[in-house]
């Protein structure tokens, strides 16, 4: 019914999270029938984040710049470090406006049924990086899913070697919740009321 190249958008759409293939053919129709001016301007868009937008060389985040303007901070605390698994986390931590540390940036979470190990996920960058010295306090920040409890686990045991304190986020995070739809306030809690976890 629909032309090639009408069904290669819908395909495209798709690519979206949550987006099935009903979604995605309402929203090229809304596009090609009411939003043409907007659909040139959201590719002009999308074209230019994937050429400018890149991880920072040092914690992982999305910037534009060789190093994030969050690790250049001078203001911000070189000393705690919260790992988090997505830039998506960092977004949601910066808005509760409670840290003033900095990051580093997981490619996700240990899974193990998937081939997702260690070395997937940047865990021995992460190592390096505490092993320079600088960092006193890390602040784990993966979610409180199965998997992201899983991955803590193993960065406190991988930190063991390390004079490092190592606390998780608590309060406030919903058991199976993921950071980036937890509210400010709820965040803010959690990074206060943090547990220590190796402690003796």
């Amino acid at each position: 019914m629909y032309s090639d190249r009408f069904n290669i958008l819908v395909q495209k759409l798709r690519l979206l999270p949550s987006v099935g293939s009903k979604s995605a053919q309402r929203m090229a129709l809304h596009l090609l029938m009411r939003q043409r001016t907007g659909a040139l301007e959201l590719a002009q868009a999308i074209q230019d984040a994937v050429e400018h937008i890149h991880e920072c060389s040092v914690c992982h985040a999305l910037t534009e710049l060789e190093v994030c303007e969050i690790c250049q901070d001078s203001e911000r605390d070189d000393a705690l470090l919260c790992v988090v698994e997505s830039p998506a986390d960092v977004f949601a931590i910066e808005h509760s406006g409670s840290f003033k540390g900095k990051y580093h940036v997981l490619h996700g979470h240990l899974s193990p049924l998937d081939g997702i190990g260690p070395e997937e996920v940047g865990i021995p960058h992460l190592l390096q990086r505490l092993s320079q010295g600088q960092i006193k306090e890390v602040i784990l920040a993966t979610n409180a899913t199965v998997e992201g409890q899983a991955t803590a686990h193993y960065l406190v045991e991988a930190c063991k070697h390390l004079p490092i304190r190592i606390t998780r986020i608590a309060q406030g995070v919903p058991q199976g919740g993921e950071l980036e739809y937890v509210d400010s306030h709820t965040l803010h809690q959690a990074l206060t009321h943090r547990l220590l976890l190796n402690q003796d």
